[in-house]
């Protein structure tokens, strides 16, 4: 069965930078359609100007792909309805639909990563549209995709290691890793009864990949001497020196030798 994979989350939640480890190395999937790739590729340093002309690429992409039957991912902020349709067709191929949604704590996160992306040499998005499409993003989550997609996680990826929240196959999560933010995302009052239930081999694939890549993001802007945007799970957003963050995997890893 052919599968779809649907990268998600609000700007700066980090869906690029993961799909990029994930996808190919985790997934085998090595067909990653992305209008914002495609903007830049047409228009390298004014993006912005060719977004519609890019989502209708990257929207006949996902047809050919679809009518061809191959495995393939993209990436949106489902701040739109937009997918739903798409998403329906595809399953009409026969197409399994996987959405992995990554999360922040807030829209000021968010803010301040994309502010950080944008003096690294990325794009600018007005900071209206990133707080619109936070809500938009989270709200469609839960209304609208969960329910019609085939499976679906839910990544926090707020701080330096990115944690698992909760996954299902349908409207009802299978499990519920952290219930807190869950409720935060869902408000849902039946948290506790799917909590730390066994995780899918899917997911603890997904995140293990994530993991990968955000070590080596750490590694490389700590070579740098930059610093990164994280949050302290307080809902506070810090700006932390990469080498910081480094130190702490490399004491968590020496910590684990000598436990072994």
């Amino acid at each position: 069965m052919p599968k779809m994979y649907i990268m998600a989350g609000c700007n700066g939640a980090g869906k690029t930078t993961s799909s990029f480890a994930v996808l190919p190395e985790i997934l085998h999937c090595k067909e990653f359609v992305n209008a914002d790739n495609i903007a830049v590729g047409i228009s390298p340093f004014n993006p912005e100007s060719v977004a519609i002309e890019a989502g209708r690429f990257m929207l006949n992409r996902i047809d050919q792909l679809m009518q061809a039957g191959e495995d393939f991912a993209f990436e949106t902020t489902l701040s739109t309805r937009s997918y739903v349709s798409l998403i329906k067709k595809a399953q009409a191929l026969g197409y399994s639909v996987q959405l992995c949604y990554f999360w922040l704590e807030s829209p000021q996160l968010a803010l301040r990563r994309v502010k950080s992306r944008v003096a690294k040499g990325g794009h600018h998005i007005p900071e209206d549209v990133i707080i619109r499409r936070y809500y938009r993003s989270v709200d469609n989550l839960v209304e609208r995709y969960i329910p019609v997609v085939d499976k679906w996680s839910v990544y926090d990826n707020t701080n330096k290691k990115p944690a698992l929240v909760a996954e299902g196959d349908s409207m009802v999560p299978s499990t519920i890793s952290i219930p807190e933010i869950w409720y935060l995302i869902n408000k849902q009052t039946d948290v506790m009864e799917h909590y730390n239930q066994p995780v899918s081999e899917f997911s603890i694939k997904v995140l293990a990949g994530i993991n990968v890549y955000m070590r080596k993001l750490i590694e490389t802007n700590a070579a740098l001497n930059q610093t990164m945007i994280v949050g302290d799970g307080a809902g506070n957003v810090l700006e932390v020196p990469a080498k910081e963050l480094l130190a702490e995997y490399e004491r968590e890893d020496a910590e684990k030798l000598r436990l072994q």
